[in-house]
C-alpha cells in the first residue's frame, strides 16, 4: 500500500464511500441504495478499484448479483484513511 493509493481513494467521494462500506462484502446494487448513488457510478468505481487491487469480486462467475469485498491492500488503505480522519 502506498500513499498514492490512499490519495486515490480520498480524492473521490464515491471511491471513499465504497471502500468504507465494504468492511462487509456487498453487491453494487446494495452499495448504490445504501450510499444513495447512481448504480453506474458505483459499478465504474468498483471496476477501477478492482483494477488497482483494492477490491476483489468474490463471485466472478455470476452475471448478476456479484459480491465485492476489500483486499488486504484495501483494508490497509481504509485503516489509513480512518486514522487520517480522527
Amino acid at each position: 500500500m502506498s500513499w498514492d493509493e490512499v490519495s486515490y481513494i480520498i480524492a473521490s467521494k464515491t471511491r471513499k464511500a465504497i471502500v468504507s462500506r465494504l468492511d462487509t462484502p456487498r453487491t453494487p446494487t446494495f452499495l448504490a441504495k445504501d450510499l444513495d448513488l447512481n448504480l453506474a457510478n458505483i459499478s465504474r468505481a468498483i471496476t477501477e478499484l478492482e483494477d488497482k487491487g483494492i477490491v476483489v469480486c468474490l463471485t466472478p462467475k455470476q452475471k448478476v448479483g456479484k459480491i465485492y469485498s476489500l483486499t488486504k491492500k484495501g483494508n490497509d488503505i481504509v485503516t489509513k484513511v480512518k486514522k487520517m480522519e480522527e
